[in-house]
């Protein structure tokens, strides 16, 4: 067994990788666009099945934005990107409990050794998809904060005239937040994939030494952090987007 820190690629389409992590964020972009294309033409004033858990964890969600918010305009801006990035992350991050996880792909030979190369993986076990996912969530919030106040009043934030009282302290503040937003895209991209990634190898592990009854209570683990992730992640999105709607006191 090894466990690699890069996703592995599967196939190359020229010279493009194609890598088991791209593989499964296209399946799960795939199947929400499936399941919210089905709903959508089957909508009904009585819902059921699908329609009924879906509409029960959109309100949810709402009531959850609205917590934060506290103003119904402002929840349904913050809404949309909020909840596709809850979405993405949690269904990402339970791709590791799919059976097979590490255990069923290619042979493969790496250093004279025979090796697997996994055809599942979790998206969020992948840096270059945390860190996508981090940037989008950032350039969101900066692109929210503008559309809402204004150029102007979004720039003061970051930037203040040394010669305003008291001297220099406001430059001094404006730089610390500036630093603090690029800060966010590592704080998310490194928080998601740090503990996706350990809950993966824990669960590969633990799957090729005892694979019968002793891995359920990790499995039941990582369904908890899967969701408490993607919670985390959707909501300090939302924080951020509403802080940054706030004109600053200076």
């Amino acid at each position: 067994m090894e466990i690699s820190l890069a996703a592995e690629p599967l196939f190359y389409l020229g010279n493009f990788p194609v890598t088991n992590t791209l593989l499964v964020t296209f399946a799960i972009g795939v199947f929400i666009f499936i399941i919210s294309f089905s709903l959508k033409n089957r909508l009904s004033l009585v819902p059921r099945g699908v329609q009924n858990i879906v509409e029960y964890a959109i309100e949810g969600l709402l009531d959850l934005v609205d917590s934060v918010t506290n103003d119904r305009r402002q929840t349904e801006k913050f809404f949309p990107v909020v909840s596709t990035i809850f979405i993405f992350v949690i269904l990402s991050n339970w791709v590791e409990l799919i059976p097979g996880l590490g255990t069923v792909g290619l042979n493969a030979t790496h250093h004279g050794q025979a090796t697997i190369i996994p055809f599942l993986r979790s998206a969020s076990a992948d840096l270059n998809v945390t860190l996508a996912l981090a940037l989008i969530s950032v350039f969101t919030i900066q692109f929210m904060g503008i559309s809402a106040i204004g150029v102007v009043k979004y720039a003061k934030k970051f930037f203040v005239s040394p010669l305003h009282k008291p001297y220099f302290i406001g430059t001094f503040v404006g730089v610390l937040e500036l630093i603090g937003e690029v800060a966010k895209i590592l704080s998310f991209s490194f928080r998601l994939f740090g503990n996706i990634f350990a809950g993966e190898v824990l669960l590969t592990v633990m799957l090729t030494l005892v694979p019968f009854f002793i891995p359920l209570p990790f499995l039941m683990l990582e369904i908890f952090v899967g969701f408490i992730q993607a919670l985390v992640f959707a909501m300090l999105t939302l924080v951020f987007l509403k802080i940054a709607t706030v004109e600053a006191a200076h």
